[in-house]
């Protein structure tokens, strides 16, 4: 009896069956719900696995075998359109071997001695679609569905700008079947992923799943607000009339019927033109402006594609090679926190190795921890795991969930792996960030070349490559080993000759005389520049309180109670608008303004606090709300948690006290000698931004003015100092104008604050 006749053992049938499940499972997300639960590359395994199966024993091969049909039903929202050719799927090859096999297939069937000339084609990851016209204009589109029927989505094929709704030409044949695939640019899915995030809503995997999801909208509008665009691969039915020799010829049909046709499509003579076409492509792959998954090759005679015709569920005359795949599942085994040289925290995926995007991968970002609960992760976890071209492997949705007994959460820690510090994540914030930043052997490199720089301890000689080497051979860890360095030591490092040692410790001596200002900037505490370290001198005159400070210290309760910002905004528009208020009753005529929010509770309350009201237009949105308000010029709540943080780990402050009191870097008493802080040139003036700024944004500019010492108001008075007014600016211009106040525009306005900065 031969082995195709026997009757496949109980496990091989308990396999197939299986196989055939899973199969059926994945082609109905996959096609019916847009939402695919495993990678291509998961499923083409399946698959090959029970065509294997069903080759060696036949009557596993059933008529309902997933190895028998292309997709799955379509939905019953929508029409259901019987194709008048079936749209077939594609063989695929995975391998050279595999490439050469089938084209020693078809010149088996051929009788061929010669070259076969292949149309070689970028095989998009899309959305296959079948277009049908009537004497030129479009009638019907339908998604492949199974093959054999499709989802009827006219409506929506309409709203895509690449899909001619008329054919051009003078003579369009009576009807005509054009075949493509309905993508989304990689840069159209970014927006709209961008777009979801702005909204609070969930964003798609892929391009391919966004794509989906946007052609089968039963409300046509949303899909026209996708990006979508076609290319046209082939000519389905066609009335009489077309007279093509060639696939090639199809496709500039096509072209000239005002289809979109792939740039990179080519003729290719022979098997190694083909392979050479693949690995052109393959470089090229990330570079493109879409996705695609392989190439696709046919037989360009159309007269040797009949002779060759067709298996159960593809043509013999065409193959899909696939690039490596993109997408693998695997296990989350593990999660580790990585320290960046700022102090970055980075969750890192550990990984049962997969093989993916060409290489083998163990590890994976997971970039922080708000990602961590956007995908749901827990250890235990089947995930997809995403490489494409050199991008950093990324984990990019959860596959399976672990049995409830095995699946543990991923706690994010609270102090820094490296060194112990305090991990601090700023509201608003997505990145947590290690405290630690003198003493955390993550950040020390950064640290130390901080510390040296020309703004901050300006020690002359002490360049990046130099630091790099002294803490590669573990002559300093913190900055306050710069200043135990000998001679010999340093006289011994490589390129390093001993009169220019001389030369380093002769700065290292010069820079222990300095001021508070520049150490405070030098420690290199998270926002803290040169302004606002001299911002920071200026205030606590010493060391020892700011480092003792708290919150309090920096930040209280100010504004109007129950102010809020949309309110204080309006408020304070309507007042640049408005005539000078009356003295007798100023709660009536703040009521007046019609602000909406403004009740009269909240009038009488600043009618107490400003009992002059026309001291309201000097004020800013951030003066007058409800909230926490700044005791220092420039230092709000997040710069002070920073500084709070930072001076409250022991680690810091032992560095510091090792550089002050072992080192001998000291500063004038500033009780007895005022330090001299840079001056600001903009010190005590009000200035009002109005209209939009096309280099800047409203907010940068903002900081920018303060940072110079410029108090930056809401509205526009005679205290005003300047009015920068970008494109469409309205009634402060107007106002500005009136009470004769200085205005920039904003080339104006960049050009003085490229001098002030100089």
């Amino acid at each position: 009896m031969s082995q195709d006749s026997q009757q496949p053992p109980e496990e091989v049938l308990r396999e197939a069956q299986s196989l055939s499940r899973q199969l059926h499972e994945h082609n109905y997300r996959y096609y019916t719900l847009d939402a695919p639960a495993v990678p291509d590359a998961e499923y083409d395994r399946l698959l090959r696995r029970l065509q294997q199966l069903e080759k060696r024993y036949p009557a596993l091969k059933t008529p309902d075998s997933p190895t028998q049909r292309v997709g799955a039903e379509p939905l019953p929202s929508f029409q259901q359109v019987t194709h008048a050719q079936p749209m077939l799927s594609l063989d695929n090859a995975f391998d050279n071997e595999e490439l050469r096999e089938f084209d020693r297939r078809i010149h088996t069937r051929l009788h061929a001695d010669q070259d076969i000339e292949y149309v070689c084609e970028p095989k998009l990851d899309g959305v296959a679609v079948s277009l049908v016209y009537e004497d030129g204009v479009l009638v019907q589109g339908a998604t492949r569905g199974d093959g054999r029927i499709g989802e009827n989505i006219t409506a929506n094929i309409r709203t895509i700008a690449s899909v001619p709704l008329r054919l051009r030409g003078t003579k369009p044949p009576g009807i005509a079947e054009v075949r493509g695939e309905v993508f989304l640019p990689r840069e159209g899915f970014d927006e709209l992923n961008r777009d979801a995030k702005n909204k609070g809503e969930k964003g798609f995997v892929n391009p391919r799943n966004a794509a989906a999801g946007s052609l089968r909208q039963l409300d046509s509008g949303i899909t026209a607000s996708r990006p979508l665009a076609m290319f046209a691969y082939s000519l389905g039915h066609v009335a009489a009339g077309i007279e093509l020799k060639s696939h090639f010829q199809a496709l500039a049909l096509l072209k000239d019927w005002g289809f979109k046709v792939s740039e990179w499509v080519e003729l290719a003579s022979g098997i190694d033109a083909c392979m050479a076409y693949y690995s052109r492509l393959a470089a090229k792959r990330d570079t493109l402006a879409y996705d695609i998954d392989g190439i696709v090759y046919k037989v360009n005679d159309l007269g040797l594609q009949e002779k060759l015709g067709f298996v159960a569920r593809a043509p013999r005359w065409a193959i899909a090679r696939k690039f490596p795949a993109q997408e693998e599942i695997t296990s989350l085994v593990a999660v580790d926190y990585q320290v960046g040289r700022t102090g970055a925290i980075t969750p890192v995926a550990r990984l049962d190795p997969v093989f993916v995007g060409g290489v083998t991968v163990s590890n994976a970002t997971l970039h922080n921890q708000d990602e961590v609960s956007r995908l749901g992760l827990c250890i235990g976890d089947r995930v997809i795991v995403r490489r494409a071209g050199d991008v950093i492997p990324q984990v990019v949705a959860v596959a399976e969930e672990a049995a409830p007994d095995t699946r543990k959460p991923i706690l994010f820690p609270r102090t820094c792996p490296i060194c112990d510090s305090d991990i601090v994540r700023v509201e608003g914030e997505a990145v947590a960030r290690c405290s630690g930043g003198l003493y955390c052997p993550a950040q020390r490199k950064e640290a130390i070349k901080h510390f040296a720089s020309r703004r901050a301890m300006d020690i002359d000689g002490l360049g990046d490559k130099l630091v790099e080497q002294l803490v590669d051979t573990g002559l300093i860890n913190n900055p306050a080993d710069l200043y135990t360095l000998t001679l010999d030591q340093l006289a011994g490092l490589e390129r390093m000759g001993r009169k220019s040692a001389e030369n380093l410790l002769t700065a290292l001596e010069a820079s222990r005389e300095t001021t508070l200002t520049r150490f405070l900037y030098a420690l290199g505490v998270r926002e803290v520049g040169e302004v606002t370290a001299a911002v920071l001198a200026g205030h606590f005159r010493t060391l020892d309180k700011l480092a003792t400070a708290t919150m309090d210290d920096f930040i209280a309760a100010g504004g109007i109670k129950g102010m809020g910002e949309s309110t204080a905004s309006a408020l304070l528009e309507a007042l640049n608008n408005a005539n000078p208020p009356p003295a007798d009753d100023p709660v009536q005529w703040l009521q007046t303004l019609g602000v909406r929010g403004l009740s009269q509770v909240l009038a009488e309350k600043i009618a107490a606090a400003y009992p002059d009201i026309s001291q309201l237009t000097s004020l800013t949105v951030d003066e007058l709300r409800s909230g926490a308000k700044s005791r220092i010029e420039g230092v709000g709540p997040v710069i002070a948690q920073h500084i709070v943080t930072f001076f409250h780990q022991a680690h810091n402050l032992e560095v510091i006290d090792q550089l002050v009191n072992r080192a001998g870097i000291h500063w004038p008493d500033m009780d007895m000698k005022a330090e001299a802080t840079p001056a600001l040139p903009l010190e005590g003036q009000t200035w009002v931004l109005t209209g939009t700024l096309n280099t800047l944004t409203r907010d940068e500019a903002k900081e920018r003015l303060q940072k110079l010492g410029a108090k930056v108001a809401g509205s526009v008075s005679s205290k005003t100092s300047c009015v920068v007014a970008g494109d469409k600016a309205g009634s402060k211009l107007s106002k500005a104008q009136a009470l004769e106040v200085p205005v920039l525009n904003e080339d104006e306005f960049l050009e003085r604050l490229e001098s002030w900065v100089s």
